[in-house]
């Protein structure tokens, strides 16, 4: 692949250089699933679905709101149609309503009818960081546990959706672990074996020596997976980093400073372990800092977010082909389709001290507490989590969180992708969650998340910053924001 393409991907990068030159810093259109404002684009969004008929006669109508985490891609509509379309005719008397709404609009669009007096029933899935910009607004499932089967449900993952005041605002859906992506050709090409399939297994160089698989080694292997357009990879002292074809490295749609912090420096709150006092920790900053380096330094191995906004990198960095190994939780595979044939996953980094720092996503549904039909809500949810979750869980590329559920979701995995052959990264992945998460709520959390947002797009846009002096502007910021929810 390398050979072959190095001359039309020539033209194509000077042409997205001259567009990027013209055009400014990327925008920052948020990914699927996670909720992040990412600073290249996700998979094209889909128009608002067209509402289900209004309920007739005697049926109460729920609406379902898709869009504020995964969901409201174009691939995964018409199945999520399909769901409702078989809920509806299963009994008569619920009108099960679907609105699905583009990632990027989403939040502002569930505030305005929230407001207004007319949010929908259910919203889902979502994860932490799309239900936090909606803190306090669902509605506490505690009356129905006393029916809830809660067999092959870890007690942990019950317990996480419990608010500190004791209310039950969720329920398990589907988990996301983490894992390295990486594109087999590119590494065979490069005479580089592949990452570990298992936790604690060593590398092996290309010479046959052994090392750990560390975010040292990671920034080793890949350069040389990064290759301009005359063929120089980036140990070459003829590499010419303005015209690079590939990268070997990216976060994808991770690129939200606290999942870097996370997996660079480890897991900790931006609002302090009292929950209101803004806190960065110079593990988050050096974690930055690497990553800001491999995107703008003396030899780049990841794409800047100027380099992700053109159109050969789309419709995601990594199923572009164009890069190497990328990380992102395993919620990825719902839009990787495009990334080739040839791609395998293997399990996350360590530290340089062998710590694994590494994140775990996951995604439920939630009633808001303003329902008018709790009951008939509380009937969906379980019509979500239990008949339709495999066929949700395959879409939305999530591993469900019942263990009676996960063999038919990596039965259907397997056969959508059956050139891969480590799904098991993923399972191995649960034992390395990032506690706190990374999107662990804070006070006045949309304000907070859109301050982190602006650091974010500096870092992936601009060759040249004080992380030192954008850090500190941040943590006053951030107090300041955080002071205005007492």
């Amino acid at each position: 692949m390398r050979k072959s393409i190095l001359l039309l991907l020539s033209v194509l990068v000077i042409a997205s250089m001259l567009v990027s030159a013209c055009g400014g810093a990327a925008p920052a259109p948020a990914a699927p699933a996670e909720e992040a404002a990412p600073t290249e684009a996700a998979p094209a969004e889909a128009a608002p679905a067209e509402a289900a008929a209004p309920a007739s006669g005697d049926r109460v109508q729920i609406r379902w709101f898709i869009g504020l985490g995964t969901g409201s891609d174009a691939q995964q509509i018409p199945v999520e149609e399909e769901i409702v379309k078989r809920f509806n005719e299963s009994q008569d008397r619920i009108e099960l309503v679907m609105e699905a709404v583009p990632n990027a609009s989403a939040r502002d669009a569930l505030a305005t009818q929230i407001a207004s007096g007319n949010g929908p029933d259910i919203v889902g899935p979502v994860g932490w960081d799309g239900s936090n910009a909606f803190y306090g607004q669902y509605l506490d499932l505690t009356p129905y546990m006393m029916n809830f089967d809660s067999e092959g449900l870890d007690p942990a993952l019950i317990n996480m959706y419990q608010t500190e005041t004791g209310a039950q605002v969720g329920l398990p859906f589907l988990v996301f672990p983490a894992v390295t992506y990486y594109q087999k050709e590119m590494f065979d090409e490069a005479g580089l074996n592949y990452p570990p399939a298992k936790y604690g297994d060593k590398y092996v160089m290309a010479d046959g020596t052994e090392v750990d698989w560390n975010w040292a080694t990671v920034e080793e292997i890949a350069k040389i997976l990064t290759v301009d357009a005359n063929g120089n990879d980036a140990t070459s002292p003829d590499f010419d980093k303005n015209n690079i074809v590939q990268y070997g490295f990216s976060f994808q749609w991770q690129t939200d400073l606290r999942y870097i912090g996370s997996y660079l420096g480890g897991a900790a709150s931006l609002a302090g372990a009292d929950g209101k006092t803004a806190t960065i920790p110079e593990s988050w900053v050096e974690g930055w800092k690497w990553w800001h380096n491999a995107m703008w330094g003396e030899t780049p191995i990841a794409p800047s977010g100027p380099v992700l906004a053109a159109p050969e990198f789309q419709p995601s960095g990594f199923a572009s082909e164009r890069v190497a190994m990328s990380v992102s939780p395993s919620w990825y595979t719902c839009c990787i389709a495009d990334a080739g044939e040839t791609w395998d996953m293997g399990v996350m980094p360590s530290n340089a001290e062998g710590v694994v720092n590494s994140r775990m996503d996951a995604d439920t549904f939630r009633i808001l507490k303003d329902t008018k039909n709790p009951d008939e809500a509380y009937e969906v949810l379980s019509y979500l989590l239990g008949d339709a979750a495999v066929e949700l869980a395959t879409i939305y590329g999530g591993m469900p969180a019942r263990l009676s559920q996960q063999q038919a979701f990596f039965d259907a995995k397997k056969e959508q992708f059956p050139f891969v052959t480590n799904w098991d990264a993923i399972v191995q992945g649960l034992a390395y969650p990032d506690v706190p998460s990374a999107e662990a709520y804070m006070p006045n959390y949309n304000e907070a998340r859109d301050r982190i947002t602006q650091l974010e797009t500096l870092v992936m846009n601009e060759a040249s910053v004080d992380f030192d002096a954008e850090a500190a502007s941040m943590q006053a910021d951030l107090q300041a924001i955080f002071d205005r929810a007492q």
